[in-house]
């Protein structure tokens, strides 16, 4: 009498497979996908460049608050005035010597 070993069922086999296939791709989903955990981590530097940007444009506003606010009619600083005449009119002061 001979024994043949029994193989494996060939169903069997193909649903381990068909599990393994669909567990990998899930996984790499979860790792590259649109909502990957690689996404994930550049959302979120993406976010902090965006917050310190933010916190600039802050700043920036501030200060052009403030200088809108010193050359208003309620609040007028002269000496931005002057700053200002010389910048965006060119002028310059009688006894002054202009250098170019």
């Amino acid at each position: 009498m001979t024994r043949s070993r029994p193989r494996p069922a060939l169903g069997a086999l193909l649903y381990f497979v068909g599990a393994l296939v669909i567990g990998g791709y899930f996984t790499f989903a979860a790792v590259q996908g649109d909502y990957g955990l690689f996404r994930r981590a550049e959302i979120e530097v993406e976010t902090r460049q965006q917050a310190e940007e933010l916190s600039q444009l802050h700043t920036e506003v501030a200060r052009m608050e403030n200088l809108t606010r010193r050359l208003s009619d309620e609040y007028l600083d002269l000496d931005l005035l002057d700053q200002q005449a010389r910048d965006v009119l060119g002028l310059v002061r009688a006894d002054e010597v202009v250098v170019r």
